[in-house]
């Protein structure tokens, strides 16, 4: 995985999770504001049934499936982003990214590496002694 397909993956799994987090939240208030759910005091007891209020439950289920769906992407992404440094000669990013990742700085590592990473893929060029024509004598 080349490292700007882990750069969009990373990118669109963050931008998936603010977007569900505004949503749902978003839809969670408009239920609470539209009397779609049933109160006793503080705790919600029941749905109110109709079909604004079951259109506010399934907001409220889309923002968190695209909640998840981001950080399913984030998780892919930094997976293929120690794929790619594990090609690199000099292990420090790989090291840095499995560490950092393991203990739950992953997002901190990733920014990291969106900004400042190597590309494992990018074609390395080759120390082979190149064939030269005679001169001429």
């Amino acid at each position: 995985m080349t490292k700007s397909t882990v750069t969009r993956l990373f990118v669109g799994g963050i931008a998936s999770v603010f977007a569900g987090i505004v949503f749902g939240f978003v839809a969670l208030w408009v239920a609470f504001a539209g009397g779609a759910f049933q109160m006793s005091g503080p705790d919600v007891i029941g749905v109110n049934g109709g079909y604004f209020s079951w259109t506010m439950v399934a907001l409220i289920i889309l923002g968190i499936v695209a909640i998840v769906g981001g950080a399913i992407a984030g998780l892919v992404s930094w997976i293929g982003a120690l794929l790619n440094t594990a090609q690199v000669e000099d292990k420090t990013w790989f090291i840095l990214l499995l560490v950092l990742g393991l203990f739950s700085f992953g997002l901190i590592a990733m920014i990291a590496y969106v900004i400042a990473g190597p590309d494992g893929t990018r074609a390395r060029p080759t120390s082979q002694p190149t064939a030269q024509s005679p001169s001429p004598a």
